[in-house]
């Protein structure tokens, strides 16, 4: 039997005057991009583990949390034992901060991207699924 894990975590958005919204990637140890995630504690909502997660992952910390966006999961093996993931994802405006990369988990870089380029950029299949469904609920968006 696997072992199961919760996470939760955020697909981070910037909009700029008459400019296409920008999103952010987070670059992990392994130099794969991904979307910045982490486990949801005892007692956590999963939203609140989204927005504690982006933020220690990002060092941006003004995040609006507009909507979740959907859950995904994997299997993976660490330690010769086969985990089962589950991760929730929500949508996240940042207007302003510049993200710093939590050197100490092992995130190497974050960078702002068009969706476009961030889909294909992402190093993960589900993360492309999440950023497509992202990208179309920005899209659903009023104006700020």
């Amino acid at each position: 039997m696997p072992v199961e894990e919760t996470s939760a975590g955020g697909v981070v958005f910037r909009r700029g005057d008459g400019q296409p919204p920008l999103f952010l990637l987070i670059r992990d140890s392994y130099r794969n991009w991904g979307l910045p995630k982490g486990h949801v504690e005892a007692g956590e909502q999963a939203s609140e583990a989204a927005l504690r997660e982006v933020a220690e992952e990002t060092g941006l910390t003004d995040l609006v949390l507009h909507a979740p966006i959907q859950e995904i999961d994997w299997f993976f093996r660490f330690r010769r034992r086969l985990i089962h993931k589950t991760c929730a994802f929500f949508l996240m405006e940042s207007d302003a901060g510049e993200p710093c990369p939590q050197r100490d988990e092992g995130i190497t870089a974050c960078r702002w991207l068009p969706i476009e380029t961030a889909i294909r950029t992402v190093s993960y299949a589900n993360a492309r699924g999440v950023l497509t469904a992202a990208g179309q609920l920005v899209g659903g968006l009023g104006a700020r």
